[in-house]
């Protein structure tokens, strides 16, 4: 068994991809959470042919079923779970039509993914984390999720309105805050990532970052010595505002 093991939600492709690369680098043998498992299958053939140890796990985050299948595949075969990087998430822009005009039904889906799915596999999952002698959990965030930024007429997002999306990574960071103080005394740390604008089919060709960069955060954090931080929202390890 590797020293350590990691399951990164949607991570067939982008950030969650890379997140898996950088982290089998290490060592740390890789779970591909991935909704397709023929797309899961794939990427896992890439990262053996670059010498990481990984394999997919069929995960949707928006079923209990499949939430519910992968935990008892991870607790048979391993026994814990070290590392969750709650990877998997939507932004659907057509529907982003404004706070005033926004459906119900697309703010819904949102939630359903981004907040809702990545609560459900935590919960699910929290057991297998605390038998590890370091547990790390890390939310995937997003500055859009920051109300300090979003009042703020000279951030660059101020003009920025996603309400489904950026609504819904406001609350992961609250799932963060309050899970952390939840969790303290153990060996368990949890965080959220704002992985920055990157280059992959969410944030567009015209982003600054290349997937490269978007992933160092995720990791930074899946990987946090005993005396780091839990409870905080971090960019390339600079704390954000909230």
């Amino acid at each position: 068994m590797a020293a350590k093991i990691a399951l990164i939600t949607g991570a067939n492709k982008g950030i969650g991809l890379e997140t898996a690369r950088q982290l089998g680098r290490q060592g740390i043998a890789i779970l591909i959470g991935a909704r397709d498992a023929q797309r899961g299958a794939d990427a896992v053939a890439q990262l053996k042919g670059e010498g990481i140890e990984a394999r997919v796990v069929p995960l949707v985050v928006t079923d209990a079923g499949s939430i519910r299948a992968a935990v008892e595949r991870v607790e048979k075969e391993f026994g814990r779970l070290d590392i969750l990087v709650n990877n998997a998430g939507v932004l659907d822009y057509a529907a982003e039509t404004g706070p005033s005009t926004v459906g119900q039904a697309s703010l819904r889906a949102t939630f359903d993914t981004n907040f809702f799915g990545l609560i459900a596999v935590t919960q699910a999952f929290l057991p297998l984390l605390k038998k590890s002698p370091a547990g790390r959990i890390v939310n995937l965030s997003s500055i859009l999720g920051s109300l300090s930024e979003h009042s703020d007429a000279n951030s660059p997002i101020y003009p920025a309105h996603l309400l489904g999306y950026d609504a819904s990574k406001a609350a992961v960071n609250m799932f963060t805050v309050e899970l952390a103080q939840e969790l303290k005394g153990t060996m368990v740390k949890v965080n959220s990532a704002h992985p920055g604008w990157v280059k992959t089919d969410m944030g567009g060709a015209g982003a600054p970052l290349e997937i490269v960069d978007g992933a160092k955060t995720s990791v930074a954090l899946a990987t946090l010595p005993p005396e780091g931080p839990s409870g905080g929202f971090f960019h390339l390890g600079a704390h954000m505002r909230w």
